[in-house]
């Protein structure tokens, strides 16, 4: 089964960092991704999604020491469903994102000092991509 999501869009908040009981880093934040589209009357209207997202382990860490509201990222992940019954023993459940892949894109626009000196364009591992010189196209 294929479950991946990409997007583009802005921090609305600070990375708020936890962490598990196992030590595991857990970073959560909200992006906001902008949607044009062109109405009924042929007009351009924009339109906002907000979506929360967990990162954990490293990429958790470097999210919560590089970036902060405003910063414009590319975001790679996967969806995922908590589910949980309240104290009245009524179900819920919620649908967020987990990052895979985080890249800045931007810094924020109001060009505030970053929490750090420098930024790491890609906030993953590096990965050995297994280049086929052998390919027929």
């Amino acid at each position: 089964m294929l479950n991946k999501v990409l997007l583009i869009g802005r921090l609305t908040r600070d990375p708020e960092i936890r962490f598990l009981p196992s030590g595991m880093q857990v970073t959560s934040f909200t992006l906001a991704v902008n949607r044009r589209y062109r109405d009924r009357e042929g007009n351009w209207q924009e339109d906002s999604n907000f979506f929360d997202v967990e990162a954990y382990g490293n990429l958790a860490e470097r999210i919560g020491r590089q970036l902060s509201k405003g910063h414009q990222i590319f975001l790679e992940g996967s969806l995922r469903q908590d589910k949980w019954e309240n104290s009245a023993g009524e179900k819920r459940s919620k649908v967020k994102i987990v990052a895979e892949k985080v890249s800045l894109l931007s810094k924020p626009a109001s060009s505030q000092p970053s929490k750090e000196s420098y930024f790491e364009t890609d906030f993953n591992e590096p990965t050995d991509l297994n280049t086929d010189d052998d390919v027929p196209f």
